[in-house]
C-alpha cells in the first residue's frame, strides 16, 4: 500500500467540509477528482508522476471500507477522524452519542492481540 498518498488523501479530505460532503455523496468520483486537483502536487508548483494509488486502494477509498485501510496500514487516527466526520452524525441520530466509533471498534476487533500496522513505512 502507498501509505504516505492513502494518508494523504484521508488528511486532506478530513480538512475541507466541501471535499467531505462531496466524498460522502460521491465516494469514486471524489477519489478520481481528488487524484487530480490535489494528490498529484507536492506543492503550488511541483507536480509528482510517481504517486497514485492502487486499484484495491482506489476500490477500498471509494467502498469507504475503513477496515480494509487499516489492515493495510491506513493512519489509524487519520482514517477514524474522516469516517467520523463522514458517518457520526447519522450514526448518533440512530443510535446515540459515540456509536459510530463503537462501530468502527467492533468492525476492527478481529485486530486485537495482532501488532498494530506501521505507520513508518
Amino acid at each position: 500500500m502507498s501509505t504516505y498518498y492513502v494518508d494523504k488523501f484521508l488528511y486532506t479530505i478530513d480538512r475541507d467540509p466541501k471535499w467531505v460532503q462531496r466524498y460522502k455523496d460521491d465516494p469514486a468520483g471524489t477519489v478520481e477528482a481528488w487524484e487530480q486537483e490535489v494528490g498529484r502536487w507536492l506543492n503550488d508548483s511541483e507536480e509528482t508522476t510517481v504517486l497514485s494509488f492502487t486499484d484495491a486502494e482506489r476500490a477500498a477509498l471509494a467502498a469507504h471500507d475503513y477496515v480494509w485501510l487499516f489492515e493495510h496500514g491506513a493512519h489509524f487516527f487519520l482514517n477514524l477522524t474522516l469516517f467520523i466526520a463522514l458517518y457520526d452524525e447519522e450514526f448518533t441520530l440512530e443510535q446515540g452519542p459515540l456509536s459510530f466509533q463503537r462501530e468502527f471498534g467492533r468492525k476492527l476487533s478481529h485486530w486485537l492481540g495482532k501488532e498494530y500496522p506501521s505507520v513508518g513505512l
